[in-house]
């Protein structure tokens, strides 16, 4: 893909991106290519510096698509912590307490969320009760 900064008899500035240099022309003489501020169909190429991939740019895409993917793992991970705490009932400091009569059917059977310190988390688990911490994410994941 080739990319042109672009400008149409109007002064608008803007870019287009083409699949080889021919086709900017064939666009432009059959009409396809327009401004999409004012639609004239007037448009010239602006100068531009040549594009040369240099490690440090391939260092910097690649951190941007590291970025990328990191927003998107954390917004499916903050729509999974959000579906489980809309479907569990929150019991607080109260957690390895209820989970206990639960496991033990003393209680309904539901899905609880709550706190528990790292000992009594793992006093749950060796006691054979069934746990998941959930992480605490930033608010602003989107």
């Amino acid at each position: 893909m080739i990319r042109y900064s672009l400008t149409c008899d109007n002064a608008h500035e803007f870019e287009g991106w083409f699949a080889a240099s021919d086709d900017f022309d064939r666009q432009g003489e059959s009409g396809f290519l327009t401004c999409p501020t004012c639609g004239s169909s007037a448009i010239s190429k602006l100068l531009m510096a040549p594009s040369v991939s240099t490690a440090r740019k391939k260092q910097e895409m690649q951190t941007l698509a590291m970025d990328t993917a990191r927003k998107e793992a954390l917004a499916k991970l903050k729509e999974a912590v959000d579906a489980i705490k809309a479907n569990a009932e929150d019991v607080g400091t109260k957690f390895p307490e209820e989970a206990r009569k639960i496991h033990y059917g003393e209680a309904d059977a539901r899905g609880i969320i709550g706190q528990a310190t790292p000992t009594e988390a793992q006093e749950l688990i060796d006691e054979g009760i069934e746990i998941a911490a959930i992480p605490v994410l930033p608010d602003d994941v989107n």
